[in-house]
């Protein structure tokens, strides 16, 4: 089969198609025959070496696939060969097939198109996350999302509305503000033309954001920390400006306000029957048309490199999909 694969630490363009031996199923496992397997920014973070976490070479990107049954191993009882399923990989899902323990796949209905289900699990599984579990969110308090039109940001508005809440969508051009509007933001803020710190402000009637969202990090990181309300939440999600930003910790005194951490990946593993329901609620949503799990593009598993720089360039809006066996 064929494989995108990382042999040492590299940029996109180094990246190697190359064939590797069909995984088999062992037991207590099942091989998906991959349809759609999403990107995310941290897949560039790992194949430069600067992700926390880093699988042993070679090894493909991608965290998360959806397709079919292939075949099953011993002890598999609950899916079966044909089954449409999607599953979190955590890496190696740019590639035609993947084994994986039976019990962290979940099946997907047939109305839900395996482009959207593969873009569900890493940027709604964060977000259900980090607002269900991190923010203590209650019915009309304000949520500013940094990074709106991106695929953790955009999953954030979604969800926010679900929740109840007044969502301000912040973000860099016009064009991805209206496209957060359009997925459930009320408000909008472009940090390139307006001070975020301001016009967050502005937007709260002087009293600042109930719980900010920040999947960028950087530079708007501590303006957004500045603009929060007393007792508010800013939720760290990640770091998509590249620069980790240090906060002086005086403001979380003098606001009274929490800075959480959102670490998905960890909180899965220490809760995964927990982090089970929630997929099985987001795939009953996404199916059901609660929440968009919007696709920015497609490319083909040849074309890695190139989706990959979409990312890093920070162009789309929504996911960005491989297509294995095109």
């Amino acid at each position: 089969m064929k494989a995108i694969l990382c042999s040492q630490y590299c940029q996109p363009d180094d990246l190697v198609l190359a064939d590797v031996p069909d995984p088999v199923a062992g037991p207590g496992e099942a091989v998906i025959a991959i349809k759609a397997a999403a990107l995310n920014f941290f897949d560039i973070l790992m194949i430069q070496g600067k992700y926390q976490i880093k699988p042993p070479f070679p090894f493909s990107p991608a965290a998360e696939v959806a397709g079919v049954i292939e075949s099953v191993g011993a002890g598999v009882t609950d899916l079966k060969v044909g089954d449409r399923v999607v599953a979190s990989c955590g890496h190696n899902g740019a590639r035609d097939k993947i084994a994986l323990p039976a019990n962290s796949i979940v099946k997907i209905p047939d109305n839900l198109d395996y482009d959207r289900a593969a873009g569900i699990i890493i940027i709604y599984g964060t977000a259900l996350h980090a607002l269900e579990d991190r923010a203590s969110p209650k019915p009309g308090e304000t949520l500013a999302v940094l990074g709106a039109a991106g695929g953790t940001g955009l999953a954030a508005c979604e969800l926010g509305k679900l929740m109840g809440l007044k969502v301000i969508a912040c973000a860099s051009s016009d064009e991805k503000l209206a496209f957060a509007k359009q997925h459930g933001a009320e408000l909008t803020l472009n940090y390139a033309k307006e001070d975020l710190k301001e016009g967050l402000r502005k937007l709260t009637g002087g009293k600042g954001a109930d719980i900010v969202f920040d999947p960028v990090g950087g530079s708007y990181a501590e303006a957004a920390l500045r603009s929060t309300a007393w007792e508010g939440r800013f939720l760290v999600i990640g770091f998509a400006a590249g620069d980790i930003p240090k906060i002086p910790l005086n403001l979380a005194l003098l606001k009274g306000c929490d800075i959480r951490g959102v670490f998905w990946g960890a909180w899965a593993r220490l809760n995964p029957e927990k982090n089970r329901k929630n997929l099985e609620k987001l795939v009953q949503w996404t199916a059901e048309g609660k929440i968009s799990s919007h696709v920015d593009r497609t490319f083909p598993l040849s074309q890695t490199a190139e989706a990959l720089k979409v990312l890093a360039g920070r162009k789309a809006m929504g996911k960005v999909i491989l297509h294995p066996g095109s």
